[in-house]
């Protein structure tokens, strides 16, 4: 469960990241390599954090072939995936529920902190999109005012509170995953945000 669930967030942050660079109109250089930072960049800082190196994706192939399938599947059918931007939220929603999971997991491996490892989680599922809004000119979607690392530490916090209860793992990575995704979900369709520490709104 757990290599699976690394393996869709892959492709959920690829197919992200495809989506980006066709909106930034790239060529297919360009779009293969925004797909291969967003998808890798936050297991990337992870394990090299953690001291597991070489990094997962430089020990498994498989991770390679996923990007590239992904971002030949994005490219496509972009005529069939109608607005980009939904499409681009969903993507990037689930690759952050997916890599939080498998940050957390990571932590634990690795015998940190409880804290240590939500806050492990949350940096594997934001930094590749970090990365890929700084390489197109965006405004990283963590330093705005949406609710988009809060879900992760909520998704990593609640998989410490689950755990000791008796489930099965899958289930427990399933349930902190999917708390990530529909606090992230709910923030944006009803427009929450964390508080502006300005008094003016520009």
């Amino acid at each position: 469960m757990f290599y699976i669930i690394d393996i869709l967030g892959t492709i959920a942050f690829a197919i992200s990241g495809v989506l980006v660079a066709l909106n930034k109109r790239m060529d297919a250089f360009g779009i293969l390599i925004i797909a291969f930072v967003t998808a890798v960049g936050g297991g990337t800082l992870r394990d090299i954090l953690i001291g597991e190196t070489p990094v997962s994706w430089m020990k498994d192939m498989t991770f390679i072939y996923v990007v590239i399938l992904s971002t030949i599947f994005a490219v496509a059918f972009r005529s069939k995936i109608d607005y980009l931007r939904k499409s681009l939220l969903l993507f990037d929603t689930i690759g952050i529920g997916l890599y939080t999971v498998v940050g957390v997991e990571k932590g634990i491996s690795a015998g940190l902190h409880p804290i240590i490892c939500v806050f492990l989680g949350t940096m594997s599922a934001c930094f590749g999109g970090v990365i890929r809004d700084i390489l197109c000119n965006e405004i990283p979607v963590i330093f705005r005012k949406e609710v988009y690392a809060t879900a992760c530490i909520l998704g990593g916090a609640t998989y410490f509170l689950i755990i000791k209860l008796p489930l099965a793992s899958d289930f427990v990575f399933i349930i902190a995953g999917a708390v990530v995704i529909t606090v992230r979900l709910i923030a944006v369709k009803f427009k929450v945000s964390l508080p502006n520490l300005y008094k003016d709104d520009y």
